[in-house]
């Protein structure tokens, strides 16, 4: 019998990335606790991927693991009202984001989602397209000078870009410390506030410390340090030049907190804002970009569909609503974060009695709904596992239930950065793409581990050779790592 060449054997028809096995039952508590520890992403059972909903799974309280769409649209649209965020949610959260919009309730939520909502409106993102190429740019230009054939810490890079796009359009007069000292505080963050503590799934009361809120003291300290220097500038500005003011988020949280109306807010609320967009603003659409390319190095034919994309749409520099055009990138996009989605649980806690799928919902009751099983259910997809873009092109993206893909969540408390994530994504990408090819570093073994975020555990290390611009000098001499 022939042997399957190279070239099968490296990109098989159909790939399916790396992910862990399902559990064969539902953990017990002790070996719960401690999967959690270690990568809650490794907790599922196949249950959970093979039933609409799953009772129980923690060690304490009524619990309710929901993977169904309509119960999901009940629970996060047509009776939100009657779900708020948990407390195990709001605890990892508390770590400097408690004030804002991801861990507000009630009217304090509705005041910032009213002041904050204009900023992340379709119009206003598409105005911040050329920021996001330059940010795009000037990666590219960083990945030149490095020399062809070097290896690039692609997830930390992806960070770093993601980071400038940040300061490129949310806070338009830059970060008072350097971007870097920027981006490794907040991986430090990340991995420090994603431990699960087991206390606070035995429920003990938040005045008994947490080693993880321990450690990112420091961290935080240093995040305070900065928005406030970031706050200082800006008022400056806005006092002794207003018409020189950008009029980008920062600006409007500060109008903001001096308005005397009902959306005024707190000087708590606008730092714990900045603080968020910070992190948010960069973090998940970092890792997105990573699994991305990831997945196209690993599939010869979708990195080969996307290559001749963006040759043709990038033939001439990037205009308005470009990302629009790019419509098998941003289907690539799209299918990365089914397979990785950046928030891999949305939990709710019942107010009062309700029923779900026939299952009693009590007061108290908590609803986990995870994006990361819901988006590989064997009952709502067809080949689950396999990177698939062409789910998300033609009928069949039409056919798909909307409470069935959660990337952002939905209903009221839905990502409001959903569109300025997916434009930045799809144009980041599709750059990238036009000007290198990337391979995995052979012998680096890539696992998915959930820290808050779905990151690739240790980095992500691809050997970069310039595509279309020809042999790049290698300005160091030889090849070299760049990395975190």
């Amino acid at each position: 019998m022939r042997e399957p060449s190279e070239h099968a054997r490296r990109f098989p028809p159909e790939y399916r990335p790396p992910a862990p096995k399902p559990q064969a039952h539902l953990l017990r508590p002790v070996a719960l606790i401690r999967t959690l520890k270690r990568n809650p992403l490794e907790c599922w059972a196949a249950a959970h991927f093979e039933q609409p909903i799953v009772p129980g799974g923690l060690p304490i309280g009524h619990v309710l693991l929901v993977h169904e769409p309509r119960a999901i649209r009940h629970v996060l649209l047509d009776n939100a009202a009657n779900y708020r965020k948990d407390r195990l949610q709001r605890r990892v959260l508390s770590a400097g984001l408690n004030d804002g919009l991801l861990s507000a309730e009630g009217e304090q939520w509705r005041a910032q989602r009213r002041v904050l909502a204009p900023m992340f409106a379709r119009r206003t993102v598409m105005d911040f397209m050329p920021a996001m190429v330059s940010a795009a740019d000037t990666l590219i230009a960083r990945w030149s000078a490095i020399g062809d054939g070097a290896t690039i810490d692609v997830a930390a890079e992806m960070a770093r870009v993601t980071l400038d796009v940040v300061e490129r359009t949310i806070f338009s007069d830059g970060f008072g410390s350097d971007a870097e000292d920027i981006r490794v505080a907040m991986a430090v963050y990340f991995n420090t506030i994603g431990r699960i503590s087991p206390l606070d799934l035995l429920g003990v009361p938040d005045f008994i410390p947490r080693l993880s809120r321990l450690r990112v003291r420091s961290t935080l300290k240093f995040f305070e340090a900065e928005v406030d220097r970031v706050i200082s500038a800006r008022r400056r500005l806005l006092s002794e030049r207003p018409d020189r003011a950008p009029n980008d988020l920062l600006t409007h949280l500060l109008e903001a907190m001096e308005s005397d109306g009902r959306d005024g807010l707190t000087e708590a609320e606008v730092r714990s804002n900045i603080l968020t967009f910070i992190a948010a603003g960069h973090e998940t659409t970092a890792n997105t970009l990573s699994w991305a390319l990831f997945l196209l190095s690993q599939s010869q034919q979708w990195c080969a569909r996307i290559e001749a994309e963006v040759d043709r749409e990038l033939a001439r520099p990037p205009s308005k609503g470009i990302a629009d055009r790019l419509v098998e990138t941003r289907a690539v996009i799209e299918e990365t974060i089914r397979l990785y989605p950046p928030i891999a649980a949305i939990s709710r806690v019942a107010i009062g009695d309700d029923e779900l799928n026939g299952e009693p919902v009590r007061p108290g009751s908590l609803i986990v709904i995870s994006p990361y099983v819901l988006h590989r259910h064997r009952l709502l997809w067809d080949r689950p596992d396999v990177f698939d873009p062409q789910r998300f092109l033609g009928s069949g993206a039409a056919a798909m239930d909307r409470f069935a893909y959660l990337p952002f969540g939905a209903g009221p408390r839905k990502c409001i950065g959903s569109t300025f994530a997916l434009q930045e994504a799809t144009l980041v990408l599709a750059m990238i793409v036009k000007h290198f090819s990337f391979q995995l570093r052979p012998g680096h073994e890539v696992w998915p581990l959930l820290r808050v975020t779905l990151r690739p555990a240790n980095g992500l290390p691809m050997i970069v050779t310039a595509r279309m611009n020809g042999p790049v000098r290698d300005v160091a001499g030889s090849p070299e790592m760049l990395t975190s």
